[in-house]
């Protein structure tokens, strides 16, 4: 294996060998990294299909777009049936899906993310209400006793998708504020779907909606049956929920939001997997076709609900339903007398103005007065990143067009339909110029800001002690780099390449520390090359046997384990007779039980200061990583150094 590393200048090629967290879990996982990596080209995406709608619109045959778009299209069982227009198909159809996936990366977040914590979620849902209330207020101000006023919910709603590709182009590092304008988004959503079902619905059927409600318990309750026809079953409930939605009256589109918000999130468990690695050897030695639906739904069963559902929806949501949703609803006929009826238009103004002004300020002002509340609350983002939150929360693109389509028709549709696409490209460069003006903040004002957040949530079960653990580099370092590994994983061994380097570039600022995490069902001699660094470490050389276990992957079998211990000097007879009596297994046994602790169930994981981390293990994006933890570790110190009493 070479062993050479070009650390700052990383290669594609070289990247694309450390692009996983674990064999298992690029696989099996759909963390957020990938959740918001889609969205920055779902945002592309949705860009393209808006202008192709405007430019459709605009066309020497401007009416060929509304009427294709109205062409209806009818599905009828018998006497009953649906028939909608295409633009509404999209639109209550097609959109199920979006808030489906919105619902499900919410729920990953409540489950696994920085919302398991409850009191997290206070902050950003009374920012979301802020953030809804003051637009819809400047909205009425412009549109008071006109007839446009009762188009005031298409002025409060963030476009999921769109905010979250802008922040992920101007602010690529920003996961936390990622993930706080992703929750506030779903708030919004949640809400504009609430509002859709009440001030937007004119009639609502009594005996549909009961049939709805009572077909979703059913649908929840499918957990708890076996899985072989679940998906299936489930296929059905959901089409015949948003049927019955449908039938009474509300937008079906709140379906998919709910069902989302009801499908459970887990890591997948250890147990399973090495069940899943029994049954494909099963099928290695009888390849038929009963064994192999088995082992393929083992392994769909390791996977949560949440992220089957995720993996197979987002990309289509993303760069296909969005993006179709923009060309069936962006397209406006723009012309001279247009623009100069938007221009004093109460309905254009109100809009634009209640996005690109009253979003940022609902936000701050909503999270500074929860913050004065006596709850122990704490903000989980500086002030300036709030701010520029709050400037991109205010692209109300999706969920802004579903509504204007229905409070508007005609010339005030058009006149809606501007507003939105103003406020969208104001607010995309108003989140440019901030997220410009942050990185030209002074570093000490920066530090004071960091400081005065919530800490992260620590997902490491089990805290560092250094009389038991193996560490290198300083004890007082900034940031502590932990790493679950497998000595006959060839992940390791990539990863440990980069581990030298950050260890060589961040000298006594960073720690690492090695854990055990033999996978014994798929490395036979994982268990005991474990115990022998142990063995060693009772000599006083773990660093010198872990460096040659690695170093030598392929090459470790117990004959080879005698070898190594005699060219490290060891007393070889005590380390042969450790090992064969297994002196040292249920040392490696703890770490194991640690690791399942904290939800870890391939090689390597890491864990940077505590938290998660799930990117790739290059030396770039680990090295971008590390300095962050430093960061905001330093800024903490800070804080904690300013709090003694001097």
């Amino acid at each position: 294996m070479d062993m050479e590393v070009r650390s700052a200048d990383t290669t594609g090629d070289e990247r694309s060998r450390f692009s996983g967290r674990t064999a298992w879990a690029r696989n099996l996982a759909a963390p957020l990294r990938d959740y918001l990596t889609t969205e920055t080209g779902g945002a592309l995406a949705l860009l393209a299909a808006t202008v192709l709608a405007l430019a459709w619109a605009n066309s020497p045959w401007p009416h060929s777009y509304e009427s294709a778009w109205t062409t209806s299209l009818a599905i009828r069982l018998g006497d009953s049936g649906i028939s909608l227009d295409l633009r509404h198909w999209v639109n209550e159809g097609l959109m199920t899906f979006f808030f489906l996936v919105v619902g499900l990366e919410a729920k990953r977040e409540l489950d696994m993310g920085q919302l398991r914590e409850r009191r997290r979620v206070a902050i950003p849902l009374v920012a979301a209400l802020g953030g809804m209330a003051v637009p819809v207020a400047i909205y009425l101000a412009f549109n008071a006793g006109g007839s446009g006023a009762h188009g005031w919910g298409a002025a409060m709603s963030t476009d999921t998708a769109f905010a979250l590709g802008v922040l992920a182009l101007v602010a690529p590092n920003g996961t936390r504020l990622r993930v706080w304008l992703l929750t506030l988004a779903v708030f919004d959503d949640l809400v504009a779907l609430v509002v859709i079902a009440t001030a937007y619905t004119s009639h609502v059927s009594a005996v549909p909606l009961v049939v709805a409600v009572g077909l979703f318990g059913t649908l929840v309750a499918l957990r708890y049956v076996p899985y072989a026809w679940r998906g299936q079953a489930a296929a059905v409930l959901g089409v015949a929920v948003w049927v019955a939605l449908y039938k009474s009256g509300i937008d079906p589109v709140i379906g998919g939001l709910a069902v989302g918000l009801a499908t459970s999130a887990y890591s997948p468990p250890r147990a399973d997997l090495e069940r899943v690695v029994e049954l494909t050897r099963t099928f290695r030695e009888q390849p038929t076709p009963q064994v192999a639906r088995t082992a393929q739904r083992s392994v769909a069963s390791a996977i949560s609900p949440n992220d089957r559902l995720q993996y197979r929806l987002h990309p289509w949501t993303s760069f296909v339903i969005v993006p179709l949703f923009a060309l069936a609803n962006a397209g406006i006929h723009v012309s001279g007398g247009l623009l100069a009826d938007a221009v004093g238009s109460p309905i254009t103004l109100g809009i634009l103005v209640g996005y690109v002004v009253g979003k940022p300020l609902g936000i701050l002002g909503a999270s500074a007065l929860v913050l004065r509340l006596p709850l122990g609350l704490r903000r989980g983002l500086s002030w300036p990143v709030i701010t520029a939150g709050g400037v991109v929360a205010g692209i109300g693109f999706t969920v802004s067009l579903l509504i204007s389509s229905l409070a508007f028709h005609g010339r005030q549709l058009d006149e809606a339909k501007l507003g939105v696409l103003a406020a969208a490209v104001v607010a995309s460069l108003g989140g440019w110029g901030a997220a410009r003006l942050i990185a030209r903040l002074p570093a000490s004002l920066r530090a004071r800001q960091i400081a005065g957040t919530d800490d992260d949530i620590v997902d490491l079960a089990e805290d560092i002690d250094s009389e038991r653990d193996h560490t290198r580099g300083a004890e007082d370092a900034l940031v502590t780099l932990v790493e679950y590994g497998d000595y006959e994983c060839p992940y390791c061994g990539q990863a440990e390449v980069v581990v030298r380097e950050l260890l060589s570039s961040f000298c006594d600022e960073l720690r690492y520390v090695w854990r055990h995490l033999p996978l014994n069902d798929v490395h036979p001699d994982a268990q005991l090359a474990a115990e022998a660094a142990e063995a060693a470490a009772g000599q006083g050389a773990f660093w010198e046997m872990h460096d040659k276990l690695l170093e030598h992957q392929d090459a470790i079998a117990p004959r080879d384990l005698g070898r190594y211990a005699e060219e490290l000097g060891l007393d070889v007879d005590r380390f042969r007779d450790e090992l064969r009596r297994h002196e040292y297994a249920g040392r490696v046994a703890d770490d194991v039980g640690t690791a399942d602790a904290s939800g870890v169930a391939g090689t390597p994981s890491f864990f940077i200061n505590g938290r998660r981390y799930s990117g790739a293990y290059d030396v770039r994006t680990l090295t971008a990583a590390v300095r962050a933890a430093r960061a905001r570790a330093a800024a903490v110190r800070g804080r904690a150094t300013t709090a003694q009493p001097r």
